[in-house]
């Protein structure tokens, strides 16, 4: 799928990497969710697959809270508070904690679930004059913004489990 240029599209991509990343999700036992298994999002180091559903929550929450912060009148603070582009490393693993205290996989993934629909419910939210008509962030648009976030975070993390799921 090429990159989304409009609403349409964008909601497209989001649905449809979800769906094939919820496939692969389905394939993991609850017994082996939490077993340190992947490469980890900062080289060298390794994480469990509830290491990356919480990875993905924490950037599907980053993204409305964005949106929070723009709502309030407040300056958004990309790509979040304490953190610089150059440290998406640290962010991811501060993610991994963040989400540390959900120790039952089913309830993880209805956190994920959660998170997701909250996103489509933002796109959807939005006209595609103010996803793709006009820069967001720097020259990136909203829907940019949002796709890089979601849908294309929701692919990588499908890759990244197939290794695991064909054991």
């Amino acid at each position: 799928m090429s990159i989304p240029e409009n609403k349409k599209q964008l909601l497209a991509a989001m649905t449809k990497n979800w769906d094939a990343l919820q496939k692969k999700l389905s394939l993991v036992p609850a017994e082996q969710a939490y077993i340190t298994q992947l490469d980890g999002h900062v080289s060298g180091t390794q994480m469990s697959v509830a290491n990356l559903v919480s990875y993905l929550i924490g950037w599907g929450e980053q993204v409305l809270y964005w949106h929070q912060q723009e709502r309030a009148g407040q300056n958004i603070d990309f790509p979040a508070s304490g953190y610089k582009w150059n440290e998406l490393g640290k962010l991811a693993q501060k993610y991994y904690a963040d989400y540390a205290s959900i120790t039952c996989w089913s309830a993880l993934l209805e956190k994920h679930a959660d998170t997701h629909r909250k996103l489509l419910e933002l796109v959807e939210s939005y006209s595609d004059d103010a996803l793709y008509g006009i820069p967001w962030y720097n020259t990136w648009t909203r829907g940019r913004m949002i796709q890089f976030n979601t849908a294309s975070p929701y692919k990588n993390a499908a890759t990244r489990l197939n290794a695991l799921v064909k054991k």
